[in-house]
């Protein structure tokens, strides 16, 4: 598991990479560190927004600091799901609506980024009142059970997914049947479990999106 600092900034520049070119760009450059372990970035090359403070240069090299080393194979392969996605995904406006932001949500979570499903959505949950709100928690909370299964907490994941599901069943939203999606969630919930950390995206339903999107 990621640690704190770094899963934060890291789920901050993918966020970002959906609206800016330049944090597309230094998303970009991360991947490029994790396909060479010594790559030569020159410094006048990275742009604003570029996690510096999780790298140190070794002559014309980047690492990883200190113990973040160790964490430098997880890292990469999060950054790896994004860059798939972001590559061809086109740049979000800088303040989307909830429906724009639902459908950024969608690919994130299909991706398996859940946690920066969280991200994308507490603002807008947070703004949200009556049914609404209740449903965009309800989709945060299953986004973070997956997170907890991929972490390997499974009464964590157990507890919100079920408790995020429960809020889900016979709703909409933005023109979204999110109840089938909760229906899925509910019926593999005891399989995805008993799985743990080892579950396959193919095994998560995928996020409920717009009719025809």
């Amino acid at each position: 598991m990621l640690p704190l600092p770094l899963r934060n900034r890291l789920a901050e520049l993918i966020l970002e990479a959906l609206r800016t070119s330049e944090a597309r760009h230094a998303l970009g450059l991360v991947r490029r560190f994790c396909a060479d372990p010594a790559p030569a970035i020159p410094a006048a090359a990275l742009p604003t927004g570029y996690p510096l403070e999780f790298f140190e240069r070794r002559g014309d090299a980047l690492v990883l600091k200190g113990d973040y080393g160790r964490f430098r194979d997880e890292m990469c392969e999060r950054v790896g799901r994004a860059w798939e996605l972001l590559s061809r995904r086109p740049l979000s406006d800088p303040d989307p609506s909830l429906g724009a932001a639902l459908d950024a949500a969608a690919d994130l979570f299909d991706a398996g980024l859940y946690f920066e499903v969280h991200e994308l959505l507490e603002p807008y949950w947070m703004r949200a009142g009556g049914g609404e709100r209740d449903i965009l928690q309800g989709l945060i909370q299953v986004a973070v059970g997956f997170q907890h299964l991929a972490n390997g907490n499974l009464k964590g994941a157990r507890s919100l997914l079920d408790e995020g599901s429960a809020r889900l069943l016979g709703q909409r939203l933005e023109g979204r049947a999110v109840g089938p999606f909760a229906l899925t969630v509910r019926e593999r919930l005891d399989a995805i479990v008993r799985i743990g950390e080892a579950v396959t995206r193919s095994a998560v339903p995928g996020f409920p999106r717009a009719a025809g999107g």
